[in-house]
């Protein structure tokens, strides 16, 4: 297991090249190798959009594909590569050492329970936002936005149904939101961003529907080669109608994936042994578990996933992997350690391990990610200059 390459390759870096070209404090990371700063400082237009999903290896089976033929190399997500820690380091420019969200299922000690982060709501409930109770997140989730940063004009085009939503608006900062409810609408409004009126500009687009097919799907389902052929072409034109703007568009994602079966999902309920070692529901993701012991448990819980997990996990003391920097680099945020358990269950090849408390409907999804594969890991730097 390798932890992502915070020094000069993954996503952070990139956020770091964007934000000291457009006039921000590039902060503690360094700006990324294959797109310094100095290339991006002297256009007037700087576009990003984030396809979630489109992981690298994936991309680079369709080489005769508009976003292919751009693509100029390959970057490490962070840890866990997954929408909510990922995606909050694109609207942050912070790993998850900093930001502090480390994956969908987060315990917050501080609200009692253990939450899904983008919706932020809790996970047994989730009818009902912390925000409909008065805890609003901007201030519990304490992030500067990245937008609030940058001496430029910003925008960001997001769907409808995300837009107004309480993570969204904690971390748009400043940006003029930009809302769509189709793929036309979002190459459109990206297009409208770029040649409205106003000066230098960065505009931050996010589409979310390869994700969503490929977790449903699968990554080869006819799904998600309809839905990438429909995205490629949507690329295609949008360069097309940028073109002479004197505009950087940047794609990436925020994962990628690989596919599992039903065979290779491990249930807790299945282990009564192991799951009478956990104080609290498993945390994190499917790939990447934090596991919250309860006293004196800890040999018996290292014990049973040796003897019976072997096969399919590792159980890595989560202190390790925040001292070998899996989730950044610096000072890390006051309740890291809080959010990650004691131990974490780094899944092997494509096995993923879930529970499902009371009142949750059992699903199962074919397209996974949030482990360490390269699939899941690595995502692409796409680079058009207009």
């Amino acid at each position: 297991m390798t932890p992502p390459d915070y020094h000069s390759r993954s996503i952070v870096n990139l956020m770091a090249s964007l934000t000291s070209a457009l006039g921000g404090d590039e902060g503690i990371y360094a700006p990324l190798t294959a797109l310094p700063s100095e290339r991006l400082a002297c256009t007037r237009n700087v576009v990003l959009l984030v396809l979630d999903g489109l992981g690298y290896h994936w991309l680079r089976e369709r080489a005769a594909s508009n976003l292919a033929q751009c693509c100029v190399g390959a970057m490490n997500s962070v840890f866990p590569p997954t929408t909510a820690s990922a995606i909050t380091t694109f609207l942050t420019g912070e790993a998850p050492q900093q930001h502090g969200l480390t994956g969908w299922f987060v315990h917050f000690k501080e609200l009692g329970g253990v939450a899904a982060v983008l919706p932020y709501q809790p996970r047994v409930t989730r009818k009902t936002s912390y925000a409909d109770h008065g805890i609003e997140p901007a201030a519990f989730f304490g992030h500067t936005p990245l937008m609030d940063r940058l001496a430029v004009e910003c925008h960001s085009v997001v769907p409808r149904w995300i837009a107004d939503s309480p993570f969204n608006r904690a971390h748009q900062g400043r940006a003029k939101l930009h809302r769509f409810n189709s793929m036309g609408g979002f190459f459109r409004e990206v297009t409208r961003a770029v040649r409205g009126g106003g000066g230098r500009k960065y505009v931050y687009g996010y589409w979310p529907e390869y994700d969503a097919l490929a977790h449903e799907h699968g990554t080869q389902s006819r799904q998600v080669a309809e839905q990438f052929e429909a995205l490629d072409r949507g690329f295609g034109a949008l360069l097309k109608s940028l073109a002479g703007t004197d505009t950087v568009v940047i794609a990436t994602a925020d994962h990628g994936f690989i596919d599992t079966t039903r065979e290779r999902v491990v249930h807790l309920a299945d282990h009564p042994t192991l799951a009478d070692c956990l104080a609290l529901p498993l945390c994190g993701e499917p790939r990447a578990a934090y596991c919250y012991l309860h006293p004196g448990r800890e040999k018996r819980f290292l014990d049973y996933v040796g003897e019976h997990f072997d096969h399919c996990c590792e159980a890595v003391a989560s202190e390790r992997l925040i001292d070998e920097g899996w989730f950044g680099l610096g000072e890390p945020h006051p309740r890291l350690w809080q959010r990650v358990g004691h131990y974490t269950l780094m899944m092997k090849e494509n096995w993923v391990i879930k529970d499902q408390l009371a009142g949750e409907k059992a699903f199962h999804h074919v397209g996974v990610h949030g482990g360490t594969s390269e699939a899941e890991m690595t995502v692409p730097l796409i680079v058009a200059t207009l």
